[in-house]
């Protein structure tokens, strides 16, 4: 389909007034999830795109609050996404140090995690991509420790936590140790009540539930096939624009300007749901599905953090080929609103790495460059108010190009 630029760009605004606007939050498990993959499986279907739905079992999460007192005074605390909820009392120890685990008996009591131990956010137990070792050995320290519940008191971890302030240091479902987080000068506060009797209620709950992941194919061919790909997910509380409804708008608009033409190579738009969720389940799903035969796979594209109203959008090749390496530089040549961009690993790309797929990650280079500094992902800064239109319409434009010159399509 032709479609000029300012068309393209009218239609991106509707695809993520839609998203963000009217279903808003999509956290996996949620109803806005739900309409969400609903929504671009209408809109693929609509584009005679063939479609593959397949159910993800999974857990939402809801919560009422959380309250924290000690001797009459009150504490402000969150609960931590996917926790176990609870109404419970003891003694308040408090931990900064990984070293101390071992050496405090903090059995039938309430921990406080501080200061260096809760400087970064502690990756889910049975999260297969990405799993430190000294997250797992802090996991398991605490649930041999059998503490009644979690305090984390925490600052800022953009990198792996995005914008927010406070930051739940443990955001998993398959962790069962009731937890629930503060702001770092809070925890300042609370240290006053070492040794004091402390009361805690988190009205959380954890609820079964189903997801879906959603791909559209313009072939029944596998071989060759080019991946595009990103997360429709959000974290909690957040109707994520720039994480990432903008990736979401860039397929929908790929599944208009590319339907048609004979000439271009198997696609596949990949709508990853969990790439936010402590199990990424899509992610899993897909693998799965593919055991054996990612070696089909020519390219992943994906797409996560486009179009932020700041600087130009970017591209960031892994592993490419040198005619694929060339005909990107071509693509940068001729579309002056995109540029090479840095070298990061924090999205679905990195699992097709993990596999031996060579791979771009198309984001915005403004977000890139100041990823550990942001503060505005996974919050409800989060909104259309960050986007420029006119850069996710580039993006797609930026691919179709690419794929094009791919396809040798004059």
């Amino acid at each position: 389909m032709d479609m000029d630029k300012k068309t393209v760009t009218e239609k991106a605004a509707l695809h993520l007034q839609e998203l963000c606007d009217v279903i808003g939050e999509r956290r996996v498990g949620g109803i806005g999830n739900r309409e969400a993959t609903a929504y671009v499986e209408k809109v693929l279907r609509e584009l005679c795109w063939e479609t593959e739905t397949s159910p993800l079992q999974v857990i939402d999460w809801q919560s009422e609050g959380a309250t924290l007192t000690c001797q009459g005074h009150e504490f402000t605390v969150f609960s931590s996404p996917y926790s176990l909820g609870c109404d419970v009392s003891g003694e308040l120890v408090a931990i900064d140090r990984v070293e101390q685990l071992k050496k405090t008996n903090f059995r039938d009591k309430i921990l406080l995690l501080h200061g260096e131990i809760t400087a970064e956010q502690i990756a889910p137990k049975n999260f297969p991509f990405w799993n430190p070792e000294e997250h797992q050995q802090l996991i398991s320290q605490l649930e041999n420790g059998s503490p009644k519940a979690l305090i984390c008191a925490t600052g800022h971890n953009a990198a792996i936590a995005g914008g927010a302030y406070p930051f739940p240091l443990f955001e998993d479902g398959d962790f069962h140790i009731p937890s629930v987080y503060m702001k770092d000068s809070e925890g300042v506060k609370l240290l006053s009540c070492v040794g004091k009797t402390v009361a805690l209620a988190s009205h959380a709950r954890r609820i079964p539930e189903t997801a879906y992941h959603v791909i559209g194919r313009n072939s029944s061919r596998k071989e060759g096939r080019i991946v595009i790909s990103a997360h429709i997910d959000t974290k909690i509380g957040t109707p994520g624009a720039l994480d990432n409804g903008t990736g979401v708008t860039v397929l929908l608009l790929l599944a208009a300007l590319m339907r048609v033409h004979s000439d271009y190579p198997p696609l596949e738009l990949v709508f990853f749901n969990g790439e936010d969720y402590y199990g990424a389940p899509g992610q899993i799903c897909y693998l799965e599905q593919n055991e054996g035969r990612l070696g089909d796979i020519r390219l992943n594209i994906n797409i996560d953090g486009a179009g932020y109203k700041e600087g130009l959008s970017c591209f960031s090749p892994f592993n490419l080929s040198d005619d694929l390496s060339a005909m990107l530089q071509e693509v940068f040549a001729e579309n002056t609103g995109l540029v090479e961009g840095l070298p990061w690993f924090q999205g679905d790309h990195s699992i097709f790495l993990q596999n031996g797929c060579p791979a771009i990650a198309v984001s915005s280079q403004w977000f890139i460059e100041h990823m550990e500094s942001q503060e505005i992902t996974h919050t409800p800064k989060d909104n259309l108010s960050v986007i420029n239109y006119e850069r996710v319409a580039e993006c797609a434009l930026g691919i179709v190009a690419f794929i094009e010159k791919i396809a040798g399509i004059s």
